[in-house]
């Protein structure tokens, strides 16, 4: 059985990584690889699938344009308006595990009591956080993005649930030592701001894992403040979408000590 990530660039992906280990501990003879695929050939590349596939891994710039093949979509999925993972069957299924590889990376680094984020970016991602922190129990959130327009589809989904949302300046934001800071960025992309963030206190999730630490991360921790990697929630999302995808339980263990070891060889 056949099983893939897909997005533009894609060569950096650390996703084959992860679910061969998981196939290997679990003894499934499937192969896992990582395909050059942009918004423009998405949907040819899904018209070739047949029943000897799995299931799709998307990053960027999928995760938006897979509304369009997808035949059910998840309610998670629906509600952050983005999608990580397609399941394929007699019907392309989608959902999306960043909210639960966020949920998990947090809670395996921190007990803090949460109830405010502070989120750079607008994109898929910031959306996927948004959904994120309300599971985590946080009610409001700074955003800090340049994309204006972008963040009123953030907003939409904040108010979906009940959480009050506002767009600020960096040089507002306001931190507590229970705000959640999650930079959903690109790598390098807010190195030029890290020196600018004013008395960071709580817990940071960078979804940027190579380089690390991020500059973002070396701020926090020069704080001595909570800088959770993410790799963390590389690992945890990939675990759901072997689950999803096999209908077994992923071998987390395995998968981290694969990731682990390729991030060392980075």
């Amino acid at each position: 059985m056949h099983a893939a990530v897909l997005g533009s660039p894609i060569s950096h992906s650390l996703s084959p990584v992860l679910h061969r280990a998981a196939y290997t501990d679990l003894g499934l003879d499937h192969d896992y690889q990582a395909i050059e695929v942009t918004e423009e050939t998405f949907p040819s590349f899904i018209r070739t699938l047949d029943e000897s596939w799995l299931g799709l891994s998307l990053t960027m710039p999928l995760k938006e344009v897979a509304f369009d093949v997808a035949d059910e979509v998840s309610p998670v999925a629906l509600l952050a308006r983005a999608i990580n993972t397609l399941i394929i069957g007699p019907q392309l299924t989608a959902d999306n595990t960043d909210v639960i590889g966020i949920v998990q990376a947090v809670r395996e680094m921190t007990s803090h009591d949460l109830s405010s984020a502070v989120i750079f970016g607008s994109g898929a991602t910031a959306r996927s956080s948004i959904v994120a922190a309300s599971q985590l129990g946080i009610t409001s959130i700074q955003a800090v993005a340049r994309n204006h327009k972008a963040l009123f589809e953030c907003e939409s989904i904040a108010q979906k649930l009940g959480i009050e949302f506002r767009d600020v300046a960096l040089a507002d934001v306001q931190f507590t030592n229970e705000t959640l800071t999650i930079n959903t960025t690109p790598a390098g992309a807010a190195d030029s701001i890290a020196d600018l963030v004013i008395d960071p206190q709580g817990p940071i999730l960078d979804v940027v894992y190579h380089p690390w630490p991020s500059a973002l991360a070396s701020r926090w921790h020069a704080q001595d403040c909570i800088a959770i990697p993410g790799y963390l929630m590389l690992l945890h999302q990939a675990a759901k979408q072997v689950e999803l995808m096999t209908g077994r339980e992923a071998p987390l263990h395995a998968m981290r000590t694969a990731l682990m070891q390729a991030l060392l060889e980075r």
